[in-house]
């Protein structure tokens, strides 16, 4: 174990200094200004915490495979090609499967299948190409503004579309891209998969929690809009892009937990009335 530790620290450095460039370009991506990974940060702080929860799969008999190896030397070519071509989405990727290598080289595959939920968590800290995002966000703030237009309409406050735009009688608000909800989606995705991970539920009730996360944070981010819209209606546009668009993007994030908590109770009352 003292010659893994040693390892591992080697490793560790060496695998610092090769992915660089990469995290510099994560730090970059993570502070830019409406940046949709800002909690990036956190991500590792997390995996590091989960990894610790599970500590004692190291104190275990471990059985190191030379195939660790194979992998992450793979993984480092493939982080090679794609830091020659700066395409540090893929290199990101890369990291993961450097550290999954990393992990049977010297503890095993037994170790890495008690470790892939930590290790793929880390997918949250790696952003998408910035081509994919502005995509993604173009259609969900398009669909936002349809469903919300339709409810505001539904009820009684009369408005109408115009691509992003909502109009009401006596103001308009755009749906711009911080409220197409992609922001939210991703971390509240990230959310849901953490929790899901956590609860005591079995592996296909986990699933469907999760799974759930993704309706749940778009009919969140759904409801703020309308919140925005009827403040924009009573109060005027800058009321509602000011003050209450930063409160309400809090509201997001409480309405989503609370879809979870509820969706958790529902699959756990089944379990319970299935067990009885």
């Amino acid at each position: 174990m003292r010659d893994n530790k040693f390892k591992i620290l080697v490793i560790g450095i060496l695998l610092c200094v090769i992915y660089w460039p990469t995290f510099l370009w994560m730090n970059e991506r993570f502070q830019w200004s409406g940046s949709y990974y800002s909690h990036g940060f956190i991500v590792p702080f997390i995996v590091a915490f989960l990894m610790w929860r599970k500590r004692e799969v190291f104190n275990d008999s471990v059985k190191p495979t030379a195939a660790g190896l194979i992998i992450l030397i793979i993984s480092l070519f493939i982080h090679i090609i794609s830091y020659a071509w700066k395409i540090y989405f893929i290199s990101g990727f890369s990291i993961i499967f450097a550290l999954a290598g990393l992990i049977v080289y010297l503890f095993g595959f037994r170790v890495l299948k008690e470790l892939w939920f930590p290790l793929c968590f880390l997918i949250f800290m790696i952003p998408l190409p910035i081509l994919i995002i502005d995509n993604i966000s173009f259609k969900l703030k398009i669909f936002v503004a349809q469903i919300a237009t339709y409810v505001i309409n539904v009820l009684g406050i009369q408005a109408e579309r115009k691509g992003s735009e909502v109009i009401l009688q006596n103001t308009s608000l755009m749906i711009g891209s911080p409220c197409s909800g992609l922001r939210s989606l991703i971390s509240l995705t990230a959310l849901g998969s953490l929790y899901a991970y956590l609860v005591n539920l079995t592996n296909t009730r986990k699933m469907i929690l999760f799974v759930s996360s993704i309706p749940l944070a778009l009919l969140s981010n759904i409801i703020r809009v309308v919140l925005l819209l009827w403040v924009a209606r009573g109060w005027g546009s800058e009321t509602a892009t000011g003050w209450f668009h930063d409160f309400s993007g809090l509201l997001v994030f409480v309405f989503a937990f609370l879809g979870l908590k509820i969706v958790e109770n529902i699959l756990s009352w089944k379990k319970q009335t299935q067990n009885t």
